[in-house]
């Protein structure tokens, strides 16, 4: 698929893409959006997932792919040894990883994680990238390739970068629209509890709805103003984008659902971001045809992510990955016996590390190395 792609190429993307907007309507698509992932990608198994590093627990939100054995496996016993967690903290969300992104192969494939979960599953190499990081937990996706699907490729990775935004937006639109049901009285109880203002707009660009939140925007009058029954932006840029948008699935536009981000400018100097999602297609057009409504827009104020304790951490203390794997599985696992094998590396490099950790955090001992991690996870510190 490289240089520009082909019509059916274009056809499965258009479907995709839609495909994963749908799932945030309705949480059960999700096992055929992942197991369409994989054909078009391709690979043999794909993983939303959820994992922290500081209350020690994984979960998986939908899968396709994966024995259920092995599913239970990591859960069980795994997550506790993967090398190559928590060291995804480090990358910035939506960058594609391979393993060997985040540690060489060669100590890779020595490691308990890869002897005992990854190549029993037939799995040759994965990629994976960050959806969202919190101060509590990493959001992400992992596709599995097999030797039949081969090593990871440019033509994989270019597939999976022209669908990884939209998987992204869908993930956080779907943490802001949860309902399954396209019901009036239980919709307008979800916008109403949401802290962002959602705007439902009709074909012709009136308001249909807008929640309490977006009233109070409205009211307020630094950001966003009802003329004429329709939704404008102080911002003149910003309120050409927005309209630019919605036109788009006013008409149709098949590539409508690429630009649903927009920056807007208050005139307080506050910096809000409105998320558009054409209710056009799929089962969007329930929800939609409840408020004659094609598109919801949703508009929130911009923050900076909060940082993960985890990486803070590795911050505060100048901690490479390699440092903050040892740090880790040392913590969680045990005394450098334990930790050597899990790793896939020699007890001498092993207490190589601890050394160097041991000299810029200032500990003595390992259970200085417990209270140190508890320290920067505690929300209570």
């Amino acid at each position: 698929m490289h240089g520009a792609p082909g019509v059916n190429a274009r056809q499965e993307l258009s479907s995709l893409i839609g495909e994963i907007y749908d799932a945030t309507l309705d949480g059960s698509r999700w096992n055929g959006v992942l197991q369409s992932i994989a054909s078009f990608v391709p690979g043999s198994f794909v993983n939303l997932f959820s994992q922290d590093a500081t209350r020690k627990s994984a979960e998986a939100f939908y899968t396709y792919g994966i024995e259920p054995k092995f599913l239970e496996l990591y859960f069980q016993k795994y997550m506790h040894i993967n090398p190559l967690f928590p060291a995804m903290l480090f990358f910035e969300p939506g960058r594609i990883l391979t393993e060997e992104d985040v540690m060489p192969k060669r100590e890779f494939f020595n490691t308990r994680f890869y002897k005992e979960w990854v190549e029993p599953q037939g799995l040759v190499e994965s990629m994976a990238s960050v959806l969202e990081k919190s101060a509590i937990s990493v959001a992400g996706i992992a596709i599995g390739r097999s030797a039949s699907d081969g090593p990871v490729n440019e033509e994989c990775r270019e597939r999976l970068s022209l669908i990884l935004p939209h998987i992204r937006r869908a993930h956080f639109i779907g943490k802001v629209v949860e309902s399954k049901a396209a019901e009036a009285a239980a919709l307008a109880d979800v916008l109403d509890g949401l802290d962002a203002g959602a705007f439902l707009l009709a074909a012709n660009g009136r308001i249909v709805h807008a929640n309490a939140s977006g009233l109070l925007l409205l009211a307020d009058g630094r950001l966003l103003k009802d003329i004429s029954g329709r939704l404008t932006a102080l911002d003149a840029e910003g309120n050409v984008a927005l309209q630019s948008a919605w036109s788009k699935v006013a008409h149709g536009d098949e590539a409508s659902d690429v630009r649903i981000s927009i920056p807007l400018p208050a005139s307080s100097g506050d910096r809000y971001v409105a998320h558009l999602l054409p209710l056009v297609s799929g089962i969007r057009r329930r929800a939609g045809s409840i408020y004659d409504a094609i598109a919801a827009i949703f508009v929130s104020k911009a923050t900076m992510a909060v940082q993960h304790p985890i990486e803070a951490l590795a911050k505060a203390y100048k901690l490479t990955p390699t440092e903050m794997r040892v740090l880790m599985t040392t913590v969680h696992i045990g005394g450098v016996p334990e930790v050597a094998p899990i790793l896939g590396i020699s007890e001498t490099t092993v207490k190589t590390h601890l050394s160097r950790i041991f000299a810029k955090t200032g500990a003595k001992r390992q259970a200085d190395l417990v209270k140190l991690v508890a320290g920067h996870t505690s929300p209570l510190s």
